[in-house]
């Protein structure tokens, strides 16, 4: 995935002006705007799950909170949340938290070579609001609890092992986490509005019982350099992990968080933005700011993200029209699906399926607006390669 900055780029239905490019630098050679559909076309009418897809696409329902998984005998988790997918020999896993405070943890759904669900079941139990969290190289499944002081848990998505608390990743109001195998650490986002952005730089990679918890240092601004800086006390008591070093940045509410190519990419709530860190040259700016936007944005309430290996990025949303949006290396923002009638929701959790056909995303509180009420989707059809 090649670094990029999507204010300089072409935003559907925008012009290039509305972004006050002058204020960026960069200005002089922004790509002219590209009005019209995404890369997938226009959304059609809404199908019979309430979801408005582009031609070509479709979606079943895989879940729904309180009741069982397909055929099986497991009942699925309330506030479906963050989520990830594993190739399980000729088939695959789709894993999910539930952000419930007491109880929490994370479930998993086996699926065939054809998609059909052959099981379900539980990773991880007994923890508090797990919201969203990240895939490990080795194929573990990191969950993160959102509450002040939470933990991160390492689970398995195969449901074999024991999951196992990981204190030494810092105990903080826990969003998402990335991981790096190129620099062999994994970013961590805090879900508060004076927040930091961590890395965690275990002492063996692959093992994340003992290691480095790191925050971010950077000026005030929305681009420059930025360094790294120890954590002195990880447990974040008495002294909360944001507030231990001088000059650590601050971001709005961390939410989703995703590495690629030697690029980290995440969002923040509070100012609907997404941000990109450049790895080979140490530099930060912003990618997306939907308050440069006259009109209607077509981004907003930015949560979980995850990417393809065309380079694409989806964005779900929290609230807004709940949509997943995708962010092309052309740079261009469209809406891919929008789910209606569940306006008391939010759009959690997407992953691809291995092969790149499926994606797996939930609505963490349908259309009751209630935990109890969420629904989990895979929508299925031609994803660019």
């Amino acid at each position: 995935m090649e670094r990029r900055s999507f204010l300089r780029g072409a935003v559907v239905g925008t012009s290039a002006a509305a972004f006050g490019f002058t204020l960026w630098q960069g200005a002089a050679s922004a790509a002219p705007a590209q009005p019209g559909p995404g890369p997938y076309g226009a959304l059609g009418p809404a199908d019979a799950n309430g979801i408005q897809l582009p031609a070509g696409f479709t979606s079943r329902v895989i879940a729904r909170s309180g009741q069982r998984v397909g055929t099986t005998s497991y009942t699925w988790h309330n506030a479906p949340d963050g989520g990830a997918c594993y190739s399980d020999g000729t088939g695959w896993i789709y894993v999910s938290n539930s952000e419930i405070n007491p109880s929490g943890g994370a479930s998993a759904v086996r699926f065939s070579s054809t998609g059909a669900i052959t099981g379900a079941y539980r990773i991880l139990s007994n923890t508090r609001q797990n919201c969203a969290g990240g895939k490990t190289p080795w194929n573990t499944w990191l969950s993160c609890e959102e509450v002040s002081l939470g933990f991160v848990y390492e689970a398995d998505p195969y449901g074999v092992n024991a999951s196992v608390q990981r204190p030494a990743m810092g105990r903080f109001k826990h969003e998402a986490a990335a991981a790096d195998p190129v620099r062999k650490v994994i970013y961590l986002t805090e879900d508060e509005s004076n927040g930091c952005l961590y890395r965690f730089v275990p002492t063996t990679w692959g093992n994340l019982s003992s290691g480095t918890l790191q925050v971010l240092r950077a000026g005030t601004a929305t681009s420059g350099s930025f360094t790294w800086a120890n954590v002195p006390d990880p447990d974040g008591s008495p002294t909360l992990t944001r507030d231990q070093v001088s000059g650590a940045k601050r971001f709005n509410g961390g939410e989703g968080c995703h590495y690629a190519n030697d690029t980290v990419w995440f969002t923040t709530k509070g100012d609907n933005r997404l941000w990109q860190l450049n790895l080979l040259t140490n530099t930060y700016e912003l990618a997306y700011d939907d308050s440069l936007v006259t009109g209607t944005a077509p981004l907003t309430g930015v949560d979980n993200v995850t990417g393809t290996t065309s380079g694409d990025l989806f964005v779900a949303e929290d609230g807004g029209n709940m949509e997943i949006c995708v962010i092309t290396p052309a740079d261009v923002v469209a809406p891919f699906l929008r789910v209606n009638g569940q306006s008391s929701s939010e759009i959690c959790g997407p992953a691809f399926s291995p092969d790149g056909t499926r994606l797996y995303f939930s609505s963490q509180r349908g259309t009751t607006g209630s935990s109890s009420g969420g629904i989990t989707y895979e929508v299925k059809g031609p994803f660019r390669a």
